[in-house]
């Protein structure tokens, strides 16, 4: 494993840090734990933790011993100061003295002491770091390290590699418990230079922050030159495993999110969102005939069990037939939650109230086709993704070395059902679209990005479909962060078939389509010429329908109901003087809406528009704005707000209608009006 420690990068952080009036040790302190961080085969997504100890000053102008520690959950690649609170170091080595201390108290404690009673809580191995008397001490799950001491025989083997460097500690759940046993064993030998946590991961400590971070590099390259020298024949064949090409994601993947979609006493659906995995060496280790037994015997470190569930689901697909696939699928399903429901049943006697987790699995390992990680959230699903392709490798190398053995059920389900552990998931809760996945055309123009931002402050994932490369460059990134963008002429339905494919691959499925893209094309119908005509038709009219067309079939075999909307105009129905070229396809976009309405509403899917005029966009441009104001011999403010009342339309405005027909379960066929007031344009 490479060492990333760099003289000139420590130098800049300690000056960057200074002007902060941050100290230097806390400065490197930020600057290797970040090292750690952001090396995937040493933590992941909030796992691992450091602590620095060190003096300061208190309100009393006293000189008290502190430690800095990595907030619990906190991401050790991105961290900052914040993310190492500092706790009052003496009252947590007075408990050393104690016989017992329970995780109440202990999470009291430490926030008793906290010098910030803002900070977030210390990470759940405080008192562990408190009892090691080193300065800097440095916490990962090394993908080695686990594939080392996840055997049955993990004692002899550590003995016989790191002999009396580092010290071995047995398997304990986090906390106060683990604290006193990893300080017993320290103190059998003070002179080693980490601990081995087994099942867990290896603690590494020192006087300075390079020393600490290049002990860890140091065991880990030893752990994995040992594992070099055993071939991995389950990721690296001789013969590869390849991929299934007749086995379509566009099918797969909406009928897995159907089956793990639950609906509600509201009549709303609990959806799910997926990260795809697929690479060679996971469709080599997907395909091992001992995949089963791998993936049977629990998480490669315990940490991982809120994210990815103790246990796999495996779907071995052999028809590809759409209605067998379906019934396979679902029963596969049913028996994943009836087996976490007995899990549950049984062990629920370890841990005090709790209350029974969804049952929904959060890895899908399908053969020859990849590994679907899922979670509430693109983000969630992301994580467990990683952490599927840590666990690959873990094991692979782990049996190839010898048997890969996990903690028993019981000791997982204390992790999973462990209220400290749960708190890192207390702000992950479902805002009012999450799990859903909303499909913009149009999307990186003025409106499509104001429907963006609300669509993605309410938690839906959001796909921007998008022609304009110049739109798509200037595109903010507020957005480009939280959302994805597929460049597509909505105009070419391959082109829409082949996005909307994409989006499938990318998040599952589909549940809300917002057609929004458009143009305006003027001209006296007695005049105008059948190019003006069909260009305008190609993108007013067949475009929704190229688009809604292929949403549908996604929405039909997730059979969770859906919303089509529709970025229609007032021109549908009030129209303006030379713009029948523009006018004529926005009213049969209207009609076809109403079709849609009419012909799916009985699998629960709406179908809804929106009814704007003179918002300012890449269609009303400030050009045409002027043009217009003045052929009407107004201002351009007056030519904006003139409706009934006297206000300017915003695109905010166009996206909140968008938003609320989204959510307006009981709602179809309507259209709403989102101009100020313009009694002409008015349907009713």
């Amino acid at each position: 494993m490479k060492n990333d420690w760099n003289n000139i990068e420590a130098n800049n952080y300690i000056r960057k840090y200074k002007q902060k009036n941050i100290s230097k040790d806390l400065a490197l302190r930020i600057y290797t734990t970040q090292l750690l961080g952001k090396n995937n085969k040493l933590v992941l997504h909030g796992g691992g933790n450091t602590s620095l100890k060190t003096t300061t000053k208190n309100i009393f102008n006293e000189r008290i011993n502190i430690m800095h520690v990595k907030g619990s959950g906190w991401d050790m690649g991105s961290i900052d100061s914040p993310g190492l609170p500092a706790v009052e170091l003496e009252p947590l080595l007075k408990t050393k003295k104690l016989s017992k201390l329970n995780d109440f108290d202990m999470v009291n404690l430490q926030r008793k002491y906290l010098l910030d009673s803002k900070s977030p809580n210390p990470s759940v191995e405080t008192l562990l770091h408190a009892f090691l008397p080193f300065k800097f001490i440095d916490h990962t799950h090394a993908n080695a390290i686990l594939s080392l001491i996840d055997q049955p025989n993990d004692i002899e083997i550590c003995k016989k590699i790191f002999g009396n460097k580092m010290g071995i500690v047995p398997y304990v759940i986090p906390g106060f418990d683990l604290a006193k046993l990893a300080y017993k064993i320290f103190k059998k030998n003070e002179k080693v230079e980490g601990l081995i946590l087994l099942n867990h991961g290896i603690f590494t400590f020192g006087n300075t922050a390079k020393e600490s971070y290049d002990r860890m590099i140091k065991y880990v390259t030893i752990a994995e030159k040992k594992l070099s020298k055993y071939k991995n024949n389950i990721i690296n064949r001789k013969k590869n495993i390849k991929k299934n090409n007749n086995f379509n994601h566009e099918i797969i993947l909406p009928l897995i999110r159907k089956n793990l979609s639950t609906k509600n006493s509201d009549g709303t659906y609990t959806k799910w969102i997926f990260d795809i995995r697929v690479n060679q060496k996971i469709l080599n280790y997907l395909d091992h005939s001992n995949l089963k037994i791998f993936t049977s015997k629990g998480t490669v470190t315990p940490d991982h069990v809120i994210r990815t569930k103790a246990k796999p689901l495996i779907l071995k697909i052999k028809n590809m037939e759409e209605r067998n696939l379906d019934n396979f699928i679902n029963k596969e399903i049913k028996k994943y939650k009836n087996n976490y429901k007995k899990y549950y049943l049984k062990n629920k006697k370890f841990v005090k109230n709790t209350i029974e987790l969804d049952g929904n699995p959060r890895l899908i390992y399908i053969p020859k086709f990849g590994i679907v990680a899922i979670g509430r959230s693109k983000k969630e699903a992301i994580i467990a993704g990683d952490l599927a392709e840590a666990t690959v490798e873990i094991i692979s190398k782990a049996e190839s070395l010898g048997k890969f053995t996990s903690i028993p059920d019981k000791e997982i389900f204390k992790v999973e059902y462990w209220p400290l552990e749960q708190a890192k998931l207390k702000n992950a809760t479902r805002a009012i679209l999450t799990g859903n996945v909303t499909v913009i055309s149009g999307g990186c123009g003025a409106i499509g990005l104001s429907i963006a931002r609300e669509f993605l402050k309410n938690g839906s994932e959001v796909v921007l479909l998008e022609n304009n490369i110049n739109n798509i460059n200037k595109t903010p990134q507020d957005i480009t962060k939280l959302a994805s963008i597929i460049k597509c002429d909505v105009t070419n339905k391959s082109d829409v078939k082949n996005a909307i494919a994409k989006v499938v691959n990318m998040y599952g499925g589909i549940d809300i389509m917002i057609s929004s893209a458009g143009a305006a094309w003027q001209g006296e119908m007695a005049k105008v010429s059948n190019k003006i005509l069909k260009e305008s038709f190609d993108l007013n009219f067949y475009a929704h329908q190229y688009l809604s067309q292929s949403c549908i079939n996604v929405m039909l075999k997730q059979n969770t109901g859906g919303v089509l909307l529709f970025n229609i105009s007032k021109q549908a129905i009030n129209p303006g003087n030379n713009f029948g070229p523009y006018g004529i396809p926005k009213a049969a976009t209207l009609s076809l809406m109403r079709h849609y309405t009419i012909e799916y509403g009985k699998f629960g899917i709406r179908s809804n528009g929106v009814n704007a005029d003179r918002i300012r966009s890449g269609l009303l441009t400030k050009n045409m704005i002027s043009s217009r104001a003045k052929a009407r011999n107004v201002s351009e403010k007056e030519y904006m707000s003139g409706n009934l009342l006297k206000e300017e339309v915003l695109a905010e405005d166009v996206a909140k209608a968008f938003l609320f027909l989204s959510l307006a379960k009981k709602t179809t066929g309507d259209i709403m009006t989102v101009d100020g007031g313009n009694i002409q344009a008015a349907l009713r």
